[in-house]
């Protein structure tokens, strides 16, 4: 099963990276890849505490969120958002491949997907 999950982040990483190719906005290779990552900002919530910093990591890592973001910005044709929405969706699926996964309250090791160790 743990393989299975596997290929399903990697698959949904790589639809959403067709995707983003796809999209009439061009930067620089680092610029995207500056983008990609700019969703780990919300980790400065575990500054606060434990409890904030789980809020701000899930608000910006949950699946549901890009795919608003993505649908908004489909229906509407504003390419700013699908593009936003499929970075967060390409974030998420690739921190989920290497086993973050959404955090506790408690501590940034517990996730929905088990302990990080």
């Amino acid at each position: 099963m743990k393989t299975t999950l596997l290929l399903e982040q990697i698959a949904q990483l790589a639809l959403t990276v067709i995707g983003l190719n796809l999209l009439p906005i061009s930067f620089p290779w680092w610029i995207w890849f500056l983008l990609f990552f700019s969703p780990d900002i919300s980790m400065l919530g575990y500054l606060i505490n434990t409890k904030v910093g789980a809020i701000s990591y899930n608000l910006f890592h949950h699946k549901l969120v890009a795919a608003i973001f993505i649908i908004i910005g489909y229906f509407l044709h504003e390419n700013v958002l699908l593009t936003i929405g499929l970075l967060l969706y390409a974030h998420s699926s690739f921190d989920r491949i290497w086993g973050y996964g959404l955090k506790y309250a408690d501590s940034f090791n517990h996730t929905h997907l088990g302990n990080l160790k």
